[in-house]
């Protein structure tokens, strides 16, 4: 009996001696976090990222980066009281003011979406040093010095050449169902402002048409807003009215696809597809996709990594991404194309702005051509930017600089 009681003490304190060593493993403390890199959830709780944006949902621009936002909050499970967005943001005093109010809320890392943010970015940047501010389209942050102030775009003109491939595809197809002639191929473009990001912009995607229809040709409007639905509808039907046959845009609102669905003109549009409004009209639609470069900024601020000064986003990254096809408008053999030269662009046989494709004054751009990199107020050429027969577009800054007029274009107003 005494045996018995025995074993049944020796195995009860054999269990407890075991609890206590599971115990033991199974807790860390605060230097054995540090070390294995774990966040407690009271670390990942405090971590707070702001975004500024321009506008708002309306915007198909800055729709497309809400829509990143989102994603990469979902990807990296943030809750929503560290994610804080301020929308209708100007190119003014109150973007500096709305980065002083998310500092106050605690944001550790702050983002704004517009090129005209990037002053007062700068400034909030100089003023608050432990704190990172990311700032797209923006021009400065390889000159300005500060560790914490950078800068991001993506090779969109690589996915602007795509669009303009089915938009070539598209006036063949009309050409040769009797519509208009060869000659008659004019493409209408509503653009906001003479920036080299909207030069870049229109260039790549006639380039892309061109290069499967040789005779198409451009007249570009601007409007002078990066938002202004009335203009931007009163520019695409003054191009229509004066010929062109297919419309497309570096504007962000719905005035130009809304025009084209009215008129019956085919129209490539940007930042998003536009089926839904314009089903019997939209081809296709390029963007930027921001979710990688999100994700990306959020994980460097939560670790304490390096954020690039320039960085810069392609299609190999998913970066640059095309809308599903509506079939309903595009040529046949659209979505064919569009993946072959996809493939040419990727692995290096095809390049957007291959010198010998385009004309200057009648003239081939010299290899000894300069850019405009780094950026001064009366923006003189310091780069020599065409290497092996191509100009090397947001290699040298993330943000375009591609600023040439070249032969084929036409642009109607330059006041802006």
């Amino acid at each position: 009996m005494m045996k018995k009681i025995f074993s049944i003490a020796l195995a009860l304190v054999m269990i407890a001696s075991f609890a206590v060593m599971a115990a033991s493993c199974s807790s860390k403390t605060p230097g054995d976090e540090a070390e294995t890199g774990d966040k407690s959830d009271d670390g990942d709780k405090s971590f707070k990222v702001g975004f500024i944006f321009l506008h708002d949902k309306n915007s198909t621009y800055d729709l497309n980066f809400i829509n990143a936002v989102e994603a990469a909050q979902e990807a990296l499970s943030l809750t929503d009281s560290q994610v804080i967005l301020k929308t209708n943001i100007p190119e003014g005093q109150e973007c500096l003011e709305a980065c002083e109010d998310l500092v106050d809320q605690g944001c550790s890392l702050i983002f704004a979406d517009s090129f005209g943010h990037e002053s007062y970015m700068i400034e909030a940047a100089q003023k608050y040093p432990d704190v990172e501010f990311c700032h797209a389209t923006g021009t400065r942050a390889h000159t300005e010095g500060l560790d914490n102030y950078h800068n991001a775009f993506a090779s969109i003109y690589e996915g602007r050449y795509l669009a303009g491939v089915a938009a070539g595809l598209k006036l063949n197809e009309m050409i040769e169902n009797g519509n208009f002639s060869a000659e008659d191929a004019v493409i209408g473009y509503v653009g906001a402002y003479t920036y080299a990001e909207v030069i870049s912009g229109y260039t790549s995607f006639f380039l892309g048409a061109q290069s499967v229809c040789p005779t198409a040709t451009m007249k570009v409007q601007f409007t002078g807003e990066w938002y202004d639905e009335a203009a931007e509808k009163e520019a695409a039907n003054a191009l229509i009215a004066s010929g062109c046959k297919l419309i497309s845009q570096h504007a962000d609102s719905m005035g130009a696809p809304t025009a084209c669905e009215a008129a019956g003109v085919p129209n490539v549009s940007y930042n998003g597809s536009t089926v839904e409004s314009c089903p019997n009209t939209f081809i296709v639609s390029s963007a930027i996709n921001w979710a990688p470069y999100m994700e990306y900024i959020i994980n460097c601020a939560m670790n304490g990594d390096k954020i690039d000064t320039d960085w810069v986003g392609d299609i190999s990254t998913n970066s640059v991404v095309l809308s599903d096809i509506n079939t309903a408008a595009a040529a046949e053999g659209t979505a064919e194309k569009l993946a072959e030269v996809k493939e040419e662009l990727e692995n290096g046989t095809l390049h957007v702005f291959d010198v010998t494709k385009f004309t200057v004054d009648g003239k081939q751009l010299s290899d000894d051509h300069m850019a405009d990199v780094d950026t001064d107020a009366d923006y003189t050429p310091d780069t020599k930017v065409v290497i092996n027969g191509y100009f090397h577009e947001s290699e040298f800054r993330s943000a375009p600089y591609f600023d040439i007029k070249i032969d084929g274009i036409e642009c109607l107003n330059e006041a802006f």
